[in-house]
């Protein structure tokens, strides 16, 4: 079957039913899924192929929700034609967004629309778009729901870019304020500066001097605000890349009182520990930080709880100067990870040694990620009128890292030379096959994901 053809069924001894993995074939049609059939009921009588995989498991594709694409402005460090290849390449079908480190920054109407024309005839997979809160920006809020966001970032701290400042407490109260009644959800940075006790003086080389640099308490501190405001507001909140287990108390006490707030870590802090982190190895810096096993392991079992409600990549690169790789020094390094091709890889191979299952996987790279991005009722499950979007895979099979496979625009990752379980093998996109075994459908076949206005968002 060629590269960008159209898939009229996909048979395989392994399709991820609700939690039930069985032979079926699912049957597409005009991009979404027709019906899914079991083996003996499917006749076979389709007006195209029928992409038989034998027993590699086929799933929903991955919803990556936390991604910076950085174009326009700063392409160098990313753009939508690489992003998006190195998504269709780890099985993600859908990616959103993030506001910032493009330039301009998606702040105003007018950014946005600007950011839409930029990414258009770019894009491998399907893009959605978050806009950004920044102080002084109350009144395009509303204008970019309108126009399709999926929702808001905002920083509680510097965000590491000029363009994109951290609000206030007053800022907070305005924008809540223009986003209650509309639906939306406001997504936060949440970390704040706190009072220091300890005297920052290490060895900038050490990971430990950065890890010092940002404890927990920025975190607490932080998410003790968006609980106040999510209580007071009634306004959906999420909180992005959780990285100390500490706060999940408050999280847990302010959902029990009525709080619509939902929570995301990510790969590096399920796979990467502070421990382990070389002097110099600038490409593990991070905001918030990697911290310590201990803290892992909470995140693990508050994943296994449902305390927390996905996980997603926070894929932030860079070009590898701004890691000062050269002198190792952590506080100057720029902070991000690059991660986007191998979420899937990453979180299956720590994932599945801790006892959880692949409907787990769908649950928490796909489902929850599709609904915080209201894109819920077209992504992120295997049903009839959802899109055709599947991933292929082999969850026991293994693949080593190697530069030469990294389809980012910059290949500097912590995960270079690591060895990971799971291997994707074909991705489809609304029916399409855009990837398969390292080769591309030879054009972009994504497209723009506008979110439709909530019902009352004009009435107010």
């Amino acid at each position: 079957m060629e590269l960008g053809s159209m898939v009229s069924a996909v048979r395989s001894k392994r399709v991820l039913l609700g939690d039930e993995v069985r032979p079926a074939v699912i049957v597409i049609k005009d991009g979404k899924i027709h019906q899914i059939l079991s083996d003996s009921d499917f006749s076979g009588d389709v007006a195209g192929e029928v992409l038989d995989v034998g027993d590699m498991v086929v799933m929903p594709g991955i919803v990556d929700c936390h991604v910076h694409v950085n174009e326009p402005g700063r392409t160098s460090w990313e753009g939508f034609w690489t992003a998006t290849r190195a998504a269709a390449a780890g099985g993600v079908t859908t990616i959103v967004d993030m506001p910032l480190n493009s330039i301009p920054p998606t702040t105003t109407l007018g950014n946005f629309h600007a950011k839409l024309q930029e990414a258009t005839g770019k894009c491998f997979v399907d893009t959605a778009f978050w806009g950004g809160v920044i102080p002084g920006n109350k009144l395009e809020l509303r204008p970019m729901i309108q126009a399709g966001v999926a929702g808001f970032k905002c920083f509680l701290i510097h965000s590491g870019v000029e363009e994109f400042p951290h609000v206030n407490d007053c800022d907070l109260h305005r924008a809540m304020k223009q986003l209650q009644g509309t639906g939306s959800v406001l997504l936060f940075h949440a970390e704040r500066d706190v009072q220091q006790t300890t005297e920052e003086n290490g060895d900038p080389c050490q990971y430990s001097t950065f890890l010092q640099s940002r404890p927990d308490d920025m975190e607490i501190e932080a998410i003790r605000t968006v609980t106040e405001l999510c209580l007071q507001y009634q306004v959906r909140c999420h909180i992005v890349h959780l990285s100390s287990a500490k706060p999940l108390t408050l999280i847990q006490e302010a959902r029990q009182a009525g709080a619509p707030l939902t929570v995301e870590t990510t790969h590096h802090y399920l796979s990467l520990c502070a421990e382990n982190i070389p002097a110099g190895a600038t490409q593990f810096k991070c905001c918030p930080p990697i911290r310590g096993s201990v803290n892992q392991e909470q995140l693990w079992s508050a994943l296994k709880a449902g305390q927390i409600d996905m996980v997603v990549s926070d894929h932030s690169p860079c070009t590898p100067d701004l890691k000062k790789l050269d002198n190792g020094d952590f506080t100057e390094a720029w902070g991000g990870i690059s991660s986007l091709q191998f979420g899937l890889s990453l979180f299956w191979s720590s994932a599945s040694k801790r006892g959880f299952k692949l409907s787990d996987v769908v649950r928490l790279l796909s489902r929850k990620t599709a609904q915080l991005s209201s894109l819920d009722n077209q992504k992120g499950s295997l049903a009839p009128g959802y899109d055709a979007d599947l991933v292929v895979w082999d969850p026991e099979r293994e693949f080593e890292i190697k530069e030469a496979s990294i389809y980012h625009k910059n290949k500097l990752t912590p995960y270079l030379g690591v060895t990971l379980q799971g291997v994707v093998c074909l991705t489809i996109v609304r029916g399409r096959l855009v990837y398969r075994e390292g080769s591309f459908c030879p054009e972009p076949l994504g497209k723009h994901l506008l979110i439709p206005i909530q019902p009352n968002c004009e009435a107010q």
